[in-house]
């Protein structure tokens, strides 16, 4: 974990556009010991069942061309999402549990976008960032990678 140590009670939020796990140390900061205390699952739905339509045409008004817009990503649209409702829930947990140190893992994508969604409160919790997409490790797997 870069140096870092996860101190009792302290929490992990292992996360991805579609998967968030909300762990917390029983352990202590040598051995620590994560348990899932949350699972956010959102599965990823296919191109077609997130847009029905063609990209939108552009008339010039100088001439007679025309040009096509570009196509939204829907799936960048739904992980935008999906990671606000994880920065909303991690204020609902600061707020509710009283966490006082947290660490967040996703990948560099993810983590940038997460990283915006945070409210003030809940960054200055924030102890490390952690840039890698753990997210499918088992939890014992999580736990070693952390402390290497």
């Amino acid at each position: 974990m870069t140096g870092q140590k996860l101190p009792r009670h302290g929490w992990v939020v292992v996360c991805d556009g579609a998967k968030a796990l909300f762990l917390r140390n029983e352990g202590d900061e040598v051995y620590p010991n994560l348990k899932t205390e949350k699972v956010l699952d959102e599965p990823a739905p296919a191109n077609r069942d997130l847009a029905s339509d063609r990209p939108g045409r552009v008339h010039e008004s100088a001439s007679h061309g025309r040009s096509a817009m570009e196509e939204t990503d829907r799936h960048d649209e739904a992980e935008t999402a999906f990671l606000t409702t994880v920065a909303s829930e991690l204020s609902t947990l600061k707020e509710k549990r009283g966490i006082t140190h947290l660490v967040v893992v996703a990948p560099p994508k993810a983590l940038g976008v997460l990283r915006s969604k945070l409210s003030p409160a809940v960054q200055q919790i924030v102890s490390a960032e952690i840039a890698k997409d753990l997210v499918q490790f088992p939890i014992h797997e999580i736990e070693t990678k952390l402390t290497a």
